[in-house]
């Protein structure tokens, strides 16, 4: 039997970051951790990673948001901070969405909601958009060969931007996305932002 701590965040976004930087540093020696998964559209959260983990002996992923994912071609994170990660030694992942895809385009232009959608809106009862998020950039990565899916990771996630959850997971690929296995959660909000943007009491 393991008894650990979990660091639990009065309110969700992007203000709990460092907090989360810090608990994953702990967590990550503790455990022997070498691959950290971290989700960042515009690369700066991936920075901030960069800078707090510089103790740790890692394989940093930054997956970002694909083209059109904010309406344009363009993409969300610009060539320059791309390079600046991949200099760090940072690998840079951008493609489609494990757990939303073609699925959302059905919803959006149909109404109803996919099996893919079902399992995103599962996943974020058990802590608001960060558990979603971890889980589905740890799926991409896995996906494009940048971790492996033998052996537990950290993947963190977000809320509007920088990062509020951390969880150590067994990853799995799209295609045997029931292999997944949430182990622990490092850190996560005590509540959830409602649809509406406001905190969900």
């Amino acid at each position: 039997m393991t008894t650990k701590e979990i660091l639990y965040f009065d309110h969700p976004g992007p203000q709990n970051t460092m907090g989360v930087i810090q608990a994953i540093s702990q967590r990550a020696k503790a455990l022997g951790i070498e691959h950290i998964v971290i989700a960042s559209g515009t690369g700066q959260t991936a920075l901030k990673f960069w800078e707090g983990l510089r103790g740790i002996e890692a394989n940093l992923v930054c997956v970002s948001s694909h083209a059109g994912s904010y309406g344009g071609d363009k993409l969300s994170l610009r060539e320059e901070t791309k390079k600046e990660l991949e200099n760090k030694g940072l690998k840079v992942l951008v493609c489609s969405h494990a757990l939303s895809g073609v699925g959302r385009s059905l919803t959006m232009k149909f109404g109803g909601i996919t099996q893919v959608e079902i399992i995103a809106y599962a996943l974020r009862l058990f802590g608001g958009e960060g558990i979603k998020v971890a889980v589905e950039v740890s799926i991409m990565a896995a996906d494009a060969g940048l971790i492996p899916t033998n052996r537990e990771i950290i993947a963190a996630g977000g809320t509007k931007g920088g990062a509020d959850t951390a969880i150590v997971l067994k990853a799995a690929h799209m295609n045997n996305f029931f292999d997944l296995e949430i182990r622990e959660i490092i850190a996560k909000p005590r509540q959830r932002v409602g649809e509406t943007g406001a905190v969900a009491e």
